[in-house]
């Protein structure tokens, strides 16, 4: 064997050793994602609570995303039935969860959210999507009507009930324009028509101590809602010292049409940040 090659022999065995021993140093993908996981511990559940007029597919955006990211979703029926009861079936769906909890209420499942919360020591942030952020002895009846702008009334569809309640419905026809003007007509129809209504007791019942006040909370605020007034619920955000951000051109349904915009704030509140 030439010296010629003896060296290029040497030359090339160093460099495979250095390669090698670089690779062991460099940890790969997968191991720095396990450390991150045991750094940070495990991933709070979000509970994402609709409200009024919609039901839990309404979600459906963010539990795509959420779950592709890691996270373990609930979305539960919310009853719709009163401020109390339904904070109370919310409450025994966070108490079944092991580990840390992240609420998320859209419209009325804010007020649901702020009484759930209250005194529930896993939950760790409060999200709030187009919601009500009421204080002691507030009703959602109250807060949308403190500022001008909700055009929600004459939409209403009133259905007696046997028990002498009254089940309030957004007719059909109004439906898009109202509640969902920038989601597509189509899909908008189909929400019309699975919309879960609510009591008329529910939306004048007076909320309890709301968890905000020692809860972390964060607010999407639609530009565009036509049930909850935006300058409503910029006041009710900065009383409740909740990180606060705006979608410019939004509806009351932005969840339905933004779903990444309200993904990134759960994600945002689950971080802390």
């Amino acid at each position: 064997m030439s010296v010629k090659s003896t060296i290029t022999r040497a030359l090339t065995a160093g460099a495979a050793l250095a390669v090698t021993a670089a690779t062991l140093l460099i940890p790969s993908s997968s191991a720095t994602a396990t450390q991150e996981s045991v750094s940070k511990g495990p991933k709070p559940t979000i509970v994402l609570v609709h409200g009024a007029f919609a039901d839990a597919s309404s979600w459906n955006g963010e539990i795509a995303e959420l779950e592709r990211r890691g996270y373990p979703v609930i979305a539960p029926a919310n009853p719709l039935r009163g401020v109390a009861s339904d904070a109370s079936s919310i409450r025994s769906l966070v108490r079944s969860v092991h580990g840390p909890v992240v609420l998320v209420g859209h419209s009325y499942g804010g007020q649901v959210i702020t009484n759930a919360a209250r005194n529930e020591p896993n939950v760790k942030a409060l999200v709030y999507i187009a919601a009500f952020l009421p204080a002691k002895g507030e009703s959602a009846f109250e807060l949308s009507n403190k500022f001008p702008g909700s055009t929600l009334g004459p939409t209403l569809q009133p259905v007696p009930l046997a028990d002498g309640n009254v089940d309030l419905y957004v007719k059909q026809d109004l439906f898009w324009k109202q509640f969902a003007a920038d989601v597509p007509r189509s899909q908008a129809r189909l929400m019309a028509a699975t919309q879960r209504p609510i009591t008329e007791a529910a939306l004048k019942e007076a909320s309890g101590d709301p968890a905000w006040a020692k809860i972390p909370s964060w607010s999407l605020i639609p530009t565009a809602d036509k049930n909850i007034p935006a300058e409503a619920q910029r006041f009710m955000a900065k009383r409740a010292n909740a990180h606060t951000v705006e979608v410019k051109g939004a509806s009351h349904a932005v969840l339905v049409s933004q779903p990444h915009k309200v993904t990134q704030l759960i994600i945002a509140a689950a971080n802390g940040r």
